[in-house]
C-alpha cells in the first residue's frame, strides 16, 4: 500500500506572514519584560531565579509518613519556625540565619522540600528535628540532603554561561559556513527567538510560582539550540532545492511549497520527541520535571520557528514588492503544485 502524495498538508505561509511575526514578535517581548522584571526584582537580581546549583546552599527534601492522603500544610508556619531557629555553631563560625528559607511541597504536601542557606550536617539536621512536630512524622531512609558550597556553586554558573556562550558561536559559524549570509542570519535569528522565549517562560515562571533554573536547564537550552538550528536547516535545504529546480517561480511561491512538503515531518519529528518528554513530566520526579517542560516548550517553540518564523522571514528578500499569490487562480495552482510534489 503506498501513501499518497496528496497527504501533504498545504500551507500559504506568504499570505499569512504578518500573523506570524505578530505571534512571535508579541512571544519575545513578553520574554524580554519577563527577564527584565525578573532582573529588577529585589529577590532575584538576575534574568532568571538562579537554583542551588548556581547560588550554593544546602536543600533538605523530606518525605512525610501519611496513609492515602497528607494533610494540606501552609507555607508561612514552616516559615516563621525556621526563622526563629537559632543553629548550633561550628568551629566558632556564626550559625546561618533562616529567614530567607523558601518551603515548597511536592506531590499534594507528602513531600516538603526547604531550601536553604549552606548548613553543616548537625546544622541540617537541627533543621529536620525543629520542623518534625510541626510537619512530621517523615518516612525512615526518606531525608535527601544536598549541599553545594558557595564556590562550587558559582564556579557552575560561570561553567554554563561558558558552555553556552561556545555552542551559540560554533553554531553562528557553522551555519554561515554551510550557507550564504541571509540564510545564517535567519537561522540565527530562529535560535535568538526560541531561546529569549524559553527563558522569558521561566523568568516569569520565577517571580510568581518561585521556579529556579539550575544546570539541567542549561543543558535543555544547549539542546534546544541544537533542535531548532536542525530543524531551520532542512527547510532551508528544500527551499534551496526547490530554487534549483525551477527558478521562474517567485521566491513566496518557492517557500510555499517547501514549508508545505516538510510540514509534515516537522509535525511527525516534533510529535514523537514530545513523547518521551510528556512521559518524563508526568512520570520522571521532581529533578526531572522542569528539565523536561523546558525541553517540551523548546521543542515546540523551535518547531514554529523553523517552519514558519524563519521562512517567512525570507520571504523578504523578494525582489518583487507584494506576494503574488492574491488570486482565487494563484492560490489553486500553489495547492496543485504542492499536491503534485513528494
Amino acid at each position: 500500500m503506498s501513501i499518497s502524495s496528496n497527504t501533504n498538508l498545504k500551507i500559504n505561509l506568504c499570505l499569512q506572514r504578518r500573523r506570524v511575526w505578530l505571534v512571535s514578535g508579541a512571544a519575545v517581548l513578553l520574554g524580554i519584560i519577563g527577564l527584565t522584571l525578573s532582573w529588577i526584582n529585589p529577590s532575584i537580581k538576575a534574568p532568571l531565579r538562579p537554583g542551588l546549583d548556581f547560588t550554593g546552599g544546602t536543600q533538605i527534601q523530606l518525605e512525610r509518613s501519611c496513609n492515602q492522603t497528607c494533610e494540606e500544610l501552609k507555607t508561612l508556619p514552616i516559615s516563621e519556625l525556621l526563622g526563629d531557629l537559632v543553629l548550633p555553631q561550628e568551629n566558632n563560625t556564626p550559625a546561618p540565619k533562616l529567614t530567607r528559607a523558601r518551603v515548597q511541597f511536592l506531590d499534594g504536601s507528602k513531600s516538603i522540600v526547604l531550601r536553604l542557606p549552606f548548613l553543616t550536617a548537625a546544622q541540617g539536621q537541627a533543621v529536620i528535628e525543629a520542623i518534625d512536630p510541626l510537619v512530621g512524622p517523615f518516612k525512615n531512609g526518606s531525608q535527601s540532603v544536598d549541599t553545594i558550597g558557595p564556590s562550587l556553586g558559582a564556579d557552575l554558573l560561570k561553567s554554563s554561561l561558558i558552555s553556552l556562550l561556545f555552542a551559540f558561536t560554533g553554531i553562528a559559524i557553522y551555519i554561515t559556513l554551510r550557507y550564504d549570509r541571509r540564510y545564517a542570519f535567519l537561522a540565527l535569528i530562529a535560535l535568538a527567538h526560541d531561546i529569549i522565549i524559553v527563558c522569558g517562560i521561566f523568568a516569569w515562571l520565577g517571580i510568581f510560582l518561585s521556579i529556579e533554573v539550575d544546570s539541567l536547564f542549561a543543558v535543555s537550552l544547549l539542546t534546544i539550540a541544537g533542535y531548532s538550528v536542525n530543524d531551520t536547516v532542512v527547510v532551508f535545504d528544500r527551499i534551496r532545492e526547490r530554487i534549483r529546480e525551477d527558478s521562474s517561480l517567485t521566491l513566496s511561491k518557492q517557500i510555499d511549497r517547501a514549508v508545505s512538503s516538510t510540514l509534515n515531518r516537522t509535525i511527525y519529528t516534533s510529535g514523537t520527541t514530545l513523547l518521551p518528554l510528556v512521559a518524563l513530566i508526568c512520570y520522571g520526579g521532581f529533578t526531572l520535571y522542569w528539565f523536561a517542560i523546558s525541553l517540551a516548550l523548546g521543542v515546540i517553540i523551535g518547531s514554529w520557528s523553523s517552519i514558519a518564523l524563519a521562512p517567512s522571514l525570507l520571504s523578504l528578500w523578494e525582489k518583487t514588492d507584494t506576494v503574488t499569490l492574491n488570486t482565487v487562480e494563484d492560490l489553486e495552482d500553489l495547492n496543485n503544485e504542492v499536491s503534485a510534489d513528494k
